[in-house]
């Protein structure tokens, strides 16, 4: 049945694919299964994060454009398919107070209309289960929780053929996930493996900080395991350089002790119209046998 196996991952930018479930989705296709990233945005209000481009007039002027290419890289580089939701970057806002959002922006748009364009692509795609971020989304990034919303209503709608009568013949997803990649277990066992190499850890400010990141602590439910996979995800990272510093923070962790200690990414199962056990090792748990 892995031919008729389909994978959904439904994120807010350029990039944010690459950073959480990569390596999910780069295993998945090599057993043959169809995988899309739905991206909501194009990533034009994104700051540039490479300290290498920063000041780069070309990039500044044209990020809309570099962010696409970027993610055409991406996508060759992990196998997958895409597609754009079409809608406008909301920007990361910062200050007290926060300023406001700007107008016409994904993160200000009516939640059941924004919903229609993912609709229509899980209609059509006919994905069997759905990734996404929680109603958190992840971080408290707007675009993030925007992006939360609109796959929750989706995710519902998609099968009704009462809602959304003019989006496709209807079709109902088994499964929905949050991502939980970035989570406390993984963080405290790859730090105390690096301090016990002699190596200095990334994630000793990030444990010291961790309950300001207004995070509650998850309900980890799926460890896929992608060992195999890490390093085609750290490649489809670095292809968006504008987002990412390749000397950067993200890849001090050695690619061998990521592997041995924490070999898996980890997912929070949302929702599910199929039996499953807990925990799982496989986002298709329940489907591959139906």
């Amino acid at each position: 049945m892995t031919e008729q196996l389909r994978l959904m991952a439904v994120h807010a930018h350029p990039d944010d694919e690459s950073s959480k479930g990569a390596a999910t989705m780069a295993k998945y296709v090599s057993e043959g299964v169809d995988v899309l990233v739905a991206t909501c945005t194009g990533g034009e209000r994104g700051s540039i994060l490479n300290p290498k481009l920063q000041g780069d007039p070309y990039v500044e002027e044209h990020i809309h454009e570099v962010r696409r290419k970027e993610m055409d890289e991406a996508r060759e580089i992990l196998g997958v398919r895409q597609e754009w939701l079409g809608f406008v970057d909301s920007g990361l806002p910062e200050g007290d107070p926060l300023p406001p959002l700007p107008e016409g922006c994904f993160a200000l748009q009516d939640v059941e209309k924004a919903a229609e364009p993912l609709v229509r692509l899980i209609r059509s795609f006919r994905p069997q289960v759905i990734t996404t971020y929680d109603e958190n989304g992840g971080y408290p990034h707007p675009d993030h929780i925007m992006t939360h919303k609109i796959t929750m209503v989706a995710f519902e709608a998609a099968g009704d053929p009462d809602r959304y009568p003019e989006a496709g013949e209807p079709w109902q997803p088994k499964k929905l996930y949050y991502n939980q990649g970035f989570n406390r277990q993984r963080t405290e066992a790859l730090h105390n493996a690096m301090l016990e190499r002699g190596l200095e850890s990334p994630y000793g400010e990030w444990l010291k900080r961790w309950t300001e990141f207004e995070r509650l602590e998850r309900t980890i439910t799926t460890f896929v395991p992608c060992a195999d996979f890490f390093e085609i995800r750290d490649k489809a990272l670095i292809a968006h350089a504008t987002q990412i510093d390749p000397d950067g923070g993200w890849f001090r962790v050695p690619m061998d002790l990521q592997q041995e200690v924490w070999p898996t990414e980890e997912y929070e199962l949302a929702k599910s119209l199929v039996d499953t056990s807990l925990p799982e090792d496989d986002l298709f748990a329940g489907i591959r046998n139906n």
